[in-house]
């Protein structure tokens, strides 16, 4: 947690010709925001997208999963503070946000037009939103844990 932002800039830094986007959840995002500063000033134009669910997401679709939705922690409902596209021009960055399924591509396209720039997109998803795939405290990885519909078709042996 905390990482997306600082290995994308030095992704960026390393591969400077190379579009670089941190995926970061809300919570997560809130642990790094601040080297922001450093892309705006060291012209590091990494683009950032926040999938914000307005909780500490991987908790709580683990508090959903295993622990018989007994929620503990995770909210981080605000009233939308932080606002994340505000924060961001503070930060000498853009900030876009989209809260429709149906402005997403319009919103990646408008992001990937800026390029002198770090860009922040703040995607507001619903609280229950899941991330897939995924692997339970304790298991292997070959206990890997995929969203139903969306299994790769192949054969176990095949791997």
């Amino acid at each position: 947690m905390g990482y997306a932002v600082p290995a994308a800039m030095g992704a960026k830094v390393g591969a400077p010709d190379t579009t670089v986007w941190a995926i970061d959840g809300d919570g997560c995002f809130q642990m790094t925001n601040q080297e922001l500063v450093t892309c705006a000033l060291n012209n590091i134009p990494i683009k950032v997208a926040i999938i914000n669910n307005e909780s500490l997401g991987m908790v709580r679709q683990w508090q959903t999963l295993f622990y018989e939705g007994r929620y503990s922690n995770t909210n981080l409902e605000s009233k939308r503070v932080p606002n994340f596209p505000m924060l961001a021009e503070a930060m000498g960055c853009v900030g876009l946000s989209c809260e429709r399924t149906e402005d997403v591509d319009a919103t990646i396209e408008k992001a990937m037009s800026i390029n002198d720039q770090p860009v922040v997109v703040d995607f507001r998803v619903h609280r229950d939103a899941m991330v897939w795939p995924m692997v339970a405290a304790g298991t292997s990885n070959d206990d890997i844990l995929i969203a139903r519909e969306t299994a790769p078709d192949w054969d176990s042996q095949e791997l």
